[in-house]
């Protein structure tokens, strides 16, 4: 079941990516007491990911926090060393990547994809969402192929 307004935040175990190396957090005391905007992308790296998401967060970062985000969150199926090296490569210190390496987070909000058509086996879908509190306010999931609804211009419309 795919998560939805309203719903609390499933516990899983994600990884922050940090300049001391991966550190393990649990989703559910990470996202407790903050306002959050998270994005979820398929992959890091990948063409749309890489030259339009990230790039979307990380130009609006300011805007985002003057409307009361305490913290930016990115997210993919990938492991922290990759979502670390995405986020010196093309984000900035306004960006937390949170590694869903094993896709825990994606299946525990019911928002998979299957990429094996692609050589990327089991991904997380594109989508965005605001958490306040644990709680998510604001959902928005890409149809396949489309990036719309995640960006973080759509989001500020929503705050």
């Amino acid at each position: 079941m795919t998560i939805s307004v309203g719903d609390k935040i499933p516990e899983v175990t994600m990884v922050k990516a940090t300049a001391e190396g991966p550190q393990q957090v649990s989703s559910s005391d990470y996202f407790a007491g903050k306002k959050v905007a998270l994005f979820s992308v398929p992959g890091a790296f990948t063409p749309t990911c890489s030259a339009k998401h990230l790039p979307g967060f990380v130009e609006k970062a300011g805007d985002l926090k003057a409307k009361g985000v305490d913290e930016i969150v990115g997210t993919a199926v990938n492991d922290a060393f990759v979502m670390g090296a995405w986020n010196n490569a093309a984000g900035s210190d306004e960006i937390t990547m949170l590694a869903d390496g094993n896709a825990e987070f994606a299946e525990a909000v019911g928002l998979t994809m299957d990429g094996s058509g692609f050589g990327m086996g089991k991904r997380g879908q594109r989508f965005s969402m605001v958490i306040e509190d644990g709680t998510v306010t604001q959902l928005n999931v890409e149809e396949p192929g489309d990036f719309k609804v995640s960006s973080a211009e759509y989001m500020l419309g929503q705050l």
